[in-house]
């Protein structure tokens, strides 16, 4: 058993800056379920100790459900491969062999992390509250937009008296070479947390 890729695992992107995170589905027999949280919660507290750790969480799509969804998240890839090259985190999965079962494995960098808060967070589906839903599609859209507008405005006004004649796929393709990590690593980071607020709010709020 392993947290890494294998043939069931979803492709891991190449990107090796910024946080990374590790979603990983396990299957618990229904009556390993009161072992099943104290391994967790082992892990959990393991990985805090080491370096780049963000937060990690779980949750059941139901009560009778035997999947298990379960997410863990460092501040890069050398820490994330840090924890999963240590000998204390392969003695915990080791300690698990005949418990758990993983079924698929993705590592989320890029898009799917602008709207993901670090957290540590273990649901319980009788006593915790749940976590919290994603931000709605439209939202998530508009965020986007209001980065994305500004940003290729000021590209067009800047590198238009520069490209004008070249050929629309080359000032294309500069475009969105200077675009991409602007937009990735400054822009939209700020402007999601600006509008954390509009972004989590529900319509009782």
């Amino acid at each position: 058993m392993s947290d890494t890729p294998a043939s069931t695992t979803a492709a891991t992107p190449g990107d090796s800056s910024g946080p990374v995170t590790v979603a990983i589905t396990r299957r618990v027999r229904p009556e390993d379920e009161l072992l099943m949280r104290a391994w967790a919660d082992a892990g959990t507290q393991m990985a805090t100790h080491f370096p780049g750790f963000l937060g990690s969480g779980w949750v059941r799509p139901s009560t009778s459900s035997t999947d298990w969804h379960m997410l863990y998240r460092f501040d890069s890839r050398e820490s994330l491969a840090r924890w999963q090259e240590s000998t204390e985190r392969n003695r915990w999965l080791a300690a698990g062999t005949n418990l758990v079962e993983d079924t698929r494995v993705e590592h989320r960098t890029g898009i799917e992390g602008w709207f993901d808060e670090p957290d540590e967070r273990a649901v319980d589906d009788l006593q915790a509250p749940a976590a919290p839903a994603a931000p709605p599609r439209w939202k998530q859209a508009t965020v986007i937009w209001l980065a994305f507008f500004p940003t290729s405005l000021a590209l067009a006004y800047l590198l238009g008296p520069l490209t004008n004649h070249w050929p629309v796929v080359l000032r294309v393709l500069l475009t969105t070479l200077i675009a991409t990590p602007w937009m990735t690593y400054l822009l939209l980071p700020r402007v999601t947390k600006l509008f954390q607020p509009w972004l989590t709010r529900t319509p009782s709020d």
